[in-house]
Order: C-alpha cells, then sequence, then structure tokens
C-alpha cells in the first residue's frame, strides 16, 4: 500500500493550490482517503476525507468553504482544492487511509488515530 502526496508549495495569501495524493495497493472506492496537517511542534490535524462508497466528505471547521476534496477513481487519486489560502494553513500536508469505508470522525474531529497507512507530505507555505 502507498499514498504519494504532491503539489505542495510557496503561495501568497488568497492564492490556491492543488494537492494530489496518488494512492496504490488499493482503489479510492474501496477505502477512505483523508488529508491532514502538520506543522512542528504541534498535533496532526485532520483537515478533510473522502468516504469510498459514496464519496461522502468531511472538512475541518478551519478550512470549511475554502477547501474541496475530491477523487478520481479512473486515476485512482484524490484531490484537495485549497482556496483562499491564508498563513495559519501552512504545514506539511500528508494523506492516509483508515481502510475502512468510511471516515473516522469521532466527536466531530477526523483522528489522525484511525489511519492504518500514511504518505510522505508535501509542504505548503502561505506567505507574502
Amino acid at each position: 500500500v502507498q499514498l504519494q502526496a504532491s503539489g505542495g508549495g510557496l503561495v501568497q495569501p488568497g492564492g490556491s493550490l492543488t494537492l494530489s495524493c496518488a494512492v496504490s495497493g488499493f482503489t479510492v472506492d474501496e477505502y477512505a482517503v483523508a488529508w491532514f496537517r502538520q506543522v512542528p511542534g504541534k498535533e496532526r490535524e485532520g483537515v478533510s476525507c473522502i468516504s469510498a462508497r459514496d464519496a461522502s466528505t468531511y472538512y475541518a471547521n478551519a478550512v470549511k468553504g475554502r477547501f474541496t476534496i475530491s477523487r478520481d477513481n479512473a486515476k485512482n487519486t484524490v484531490y484537495l482544492q485549497l482556496n483562499s489560502l491564508k498563513p495559519e494553513d501552512t504545514a506539511d500536508y500528508y494523506c492516509a487511509t483508515p481502510w475502512v469505508v468510511g471516515c473516522t470522525v469521532a466527536g466531530g474531529d477526523l483522528s489522525h488515530y484511525g489511519m492504518d497507512y500514511w504518505g510522505e507530505g508535501t509542504q505548503v507555505t502561505v506567505s507574502s
């Protein structure tokens, strides 16, 4: 099982980026895929998730209305569109799978403890 995140970079506040998570060893309509982010010294934060069966989505309150998660079954890839970026969005972004159909949300939060496989991070820096 592999997850490969890409698409990070340096962007000005208010700008946009599209992150990609290419997966192998499973299909994106078989298991859910989630995005997390982490800054040094802080716990990994759940950002968004897309379930396998019906492509239902979850967004953290901090990104709701600005980020959009989607998937391309033919390419076996999940995307995270980041719009209206803010300096506080600066972080390493990771994709992961909980190895179940649905997104593992507890108490309104997407927990990193529920993820079974992780990819390497892609860095997003929002700065003028």
